[in-house]
């Protein structure tokens, strides 16, 4: 059995969705090929749900951790509510932390607990340094690869983020 957990970008472009979709279909069928998946998610919206719903497609079992008890309520928008609950319902392993309310420390705690369940980690991941307000996907990243858990960077070309487009009165 290989556990492969995740961390990556919320805010990814439309069609570095389906990108991105693809290459973790593509990176996925082959640890599935080889035994018993199991895939670990926080299931954000973006990263975290594309990989859940490719573990899912390969046949592979999902495991997710809820960074806090509030999560749902405070943290889920309201347009990623429906994926956020059909991929809990179809979870095997649901484990929220015991930390009443979402923030930094929840997604810290989260992302270590990604990190100890995790053979490999993937990781969704334009290759921006940590902001230094930790819990991000650069900060998982250093830690995965500082407990020695190989880490396979996902970002396919031509791929982009959502802050990274023109904003109207902001220049180009």
């Amino acid at each position: 059995m290989t556990t492969i957990a995740v961390t990556g970008h919320i805010d990814l472009t439309e069609s570095t969705s389906a990108l991105v979709r693809d290459a973790l279909d593509a990176l996925l069928r082959s640890y599935a090929a080889d035994g018993e998946l199991v895939g670990v998610s926080c299931l954000a919206r973006g990263a975290d749900s594309l990989f859940a719903e490719a573990v899912l497609a390969v046949g592979g079992r999902l495991a997710v951790v809820i960074p806090s008890r509030d999560y749902r309520r405070a943290r889920v928008r309201p347009e990623h509510a429906p994926v956020f609950d059909r991929l809990v319902k179809a979870a095997h392993d649901v484990v929220v932390l015991p930390i009443e309310t979402a923030g930094r420390q929840a997604y810290e705690a989260a992302n270590s607990v990604l990190v100890e369940r995790a053979d490999r980690l993937v990781a969704v991941w334009d290759g921006t340094p940590p902001t230094g307000r930790g819990g991000g996907t650069a900060d998982t990243v250093l830690e995965a690869r500082a407990a020695g858990i190989p880490v396979d960077v996902v970002w396919p070309d031509g791929s982009g983020r959502t802050r990274d487009a023109p904003r109207p009165g902001r220049g180009q």
